[in-house]
């Protein structure tokens, strides 16, 4: 996941260079005023985003494999730990049981 991540921001950073250095020579528009800097970083946004799509498919698709098998293993431990409470509960249950028919029938007697 790391990995998509820098790879992503990597594309970003190339973007925003070349729109950048496109709207500095006079090729692109200039934002209104002092919006200029936001205007670049939004149009290199527009711009790496389908780029980013296409290019990193592969690695997006490995990245969200290893972000399913996470998910998978952490509800295994979640199912396997309820198990482990579902029996201890009912361990205890049943001994709080054992240990109540051993007083009622202990008092019967003793009648």
């Amino acid at each position: 996941m790391l990995r998509y991540t820098l790879m992503r921001l990597g594309i970003f950073a190339g973007c925003l260079v070349v729109v950048w250095a496109l709207v500095y020579s006079g090729v692109a528009p200039r934002g209104l005023g002092d919006s200029n800097g936001l205007w670049i970083v939004l149009l290199a946004l527009l711009i790496s985003a389908p780029i980013s799509f296409v290019v990193l498919r592969n690695e997006r698709d490995r990245a969200s494999e290893r972000i399913v098998r996470r998910v998978e293993r952490a509800k295994a431990n979640l199912a396997a730990n309820r198990s482990q409470e579902d029996a201890a509960d009912d361990t205890a249950r049943a001994q709080s049981q054992a240990s109540g028919q051993t007083q009622t029938s202990g008092q019967t007697q003793t009648s």
